[in-house]
């Protein structure tokens, strides 16, 4: 494949990838079951044991905190929102669990976490929240999902229509030539990896979040401030929102039940003091950055819509107040190389590997980028680097394999287009790998 030759079919695949670190799912081999709900004590159908859910979390979490561009690099604020969190936790129905909280250097709005307790806010949202009262409404509802087992439960459901037939249907599909649509991570990071709540349990969550920051001592009107935060947000600027809501479904009855509950069934609490100057204090080198991540914001929604020559301008403009700032580089880099600018892009992902050396996100880039040079063997290097440092995804396979191809080492490209095919859901890429693996003669 050469990626500079505009008619060559597989030039533009390397841009595929970029920024989708959790797009690809590998199935775990698990088994609907019924369990007993450690909040309701009603049996539900699992698809997933505790081990399990630990498991998976610990596999599918770096992951997706890369695609969210990596934990703040500000030990302060991390320490604070896990402490809060911890203050949580420690009060919940299943308390055992191996939690744990961060701030992630994404820009947009947006609070998940994965089933064994692995917990992250974006500073997109995290600069919006006005009191500790209210960062544990959002800590508070991640860990009401964990504790009702809600992604064991989608797990379960879906556990009927999922497995084993990836392979067989992709290779069913005929052979075509890879043409994959130019998409960079826009506004939002890669959200695969994340559980999609139906509005029950959304509900459910809700009511476990308040119940865990009232036992914590928090003013339940925090969980009430947030909602309403959040479709002030939503009104005023949707985009930013779109991840969380899509994971997450808002509405205004959430909202209002939240404030009934307040008044009701916490009404005692109601006048503890809102913890806002304790919050601003711990918060205060974040909101400093605020008119960078409104840039970048900006830059994110041009991108978003497939402008990235005019997304520049906010990039440039965030650069310009925070050099150092890892998301910034890594975004003007998206940007150059949507433009085919892939020597531009070089300089921004060399400054985000120096800032923040133990993030894979722009390892993985820098390859994506080598291959669009032509330069296979230096791409190799760094999705080798990417994998020591974040094992196990599914897309630095499946770029391995281009690479070799690339080098006509058709051996080597054949196996890990095999283990790609086999690992994931489907895609455009599965289809590309089982069609390589079909001219070559290795399947049918």
């Amino acid at each position: 494949m050469n990626f500079n030759e505009d008619n060559d079919p597989g030039r533009r695949a390397f841009l595929r990838l970029v920024g989708l670190a959790g797009a690809a799912v590998a199935l775990p081999p698990l088994l609907a079951a019924c369990a007993t709900d450690p909040v309701t004590g009603r049996k539900t159908l699992v698809g997933l044991t505790e081990e399990q859910e630990v498991s998976l979390d610990r596999q599918q979490s770096p992951q997706q905190f890369s695609a969210d561009y990596g934990a703040c690099q500000d030990e302060r604020l991390n320490r604070y929102v896990d402490d809060v969190g911890a203050g949580l936790w420690r009060r919940s129905h299943r308390p055992n669990l191996p939690y744990s909280a961060r701030a992630l250097n994404a820009n947009h709005v947006n609070a998940y976490t994965f089933p064994g307790g692995s917990i992250a806010a974006t500073r997109g949202i995290l600069i919006e929240l006005q009191s500790e009262d209210e960062l544990a409404g959002l800590l508070g509802h991640e860990i009401g999902h964990v504790n009702a087992r809600h992604a064991a439960e989608q797990a379960g459901k879906s556990m009927l229509v999922q497995g084993g037939v990836v392979l067989a249907s992709v290779a069913a599909s005929g052979s075509q030539q890879y043409q994959p649509v130019v998409q960079l991570a826009g506004q939002i990071g890669s959200s695969a990896l994340l559980a999609k709540y139906s509005r029950d349990n959304e509900r459910e969550a809700d009511a476990l979040g308040m119940e865990y920051m009232a036992r914590a001592g928090y003013n339940p009107d925090g969980m009430a401030n947030l909602m309403a935060l959040l479709q002030s947000e939503a009104r005023a600027k949707p985009g930013l929102l779109e991840t969380m809501f899509a994971s997450h479904p808002m509405s205004d009855e959430r909202y209002q039940t939240a404030v009934q509950r307040a008044r009701s069934q916490y009404a005692s609490q109601r006048s503890r003091p809102l913890q806002r100057q304790r919050y601003l204090d711990n918060t205060a080198d974040l909101r400093r950055l605020k008119p960078v991540v409104t840039a970048l914001q900006e830059g994110e929604g041009l991108l978003a819509r497939n402008q990235a020559a005019q997304a520049e301008t906010p990039f440039g403009r965030a650069l310009g107040l925070a050099p150092g700032d890892y998301a910034a580089n890594v975004l003007m880099a998206k940007a150059k190389l949507a433009q085919k600018k892939a020597r531009e892009a070089e300089p921004y992902l060399a400054q985000a590997r120096a800032v923040y050396p133990s993030e894979g996100q722009a390892l993985q880039l820098s390859g994506v980028t080598k291959l669009a040079l032509n330069q296979a063997d230096a791409a190799l290097q760094f999705f080798d680097a990417y994998e020591r440092r974040l094992p196990g995804n599914p897309n630095t396979t499946f770029l391995r394999a281009v690479a070799y191809d690339h080098m006509q080492d058709r051996k080597q490209a054949a196996d890990l287009y095999y283990r790609y095919a086999r690992a994931v859901s489907g895609g455009q890429e599965a289809q590309y790998a089982v069609s390589r693996l079909r001219e070559w003669g290795y399947v049918k």
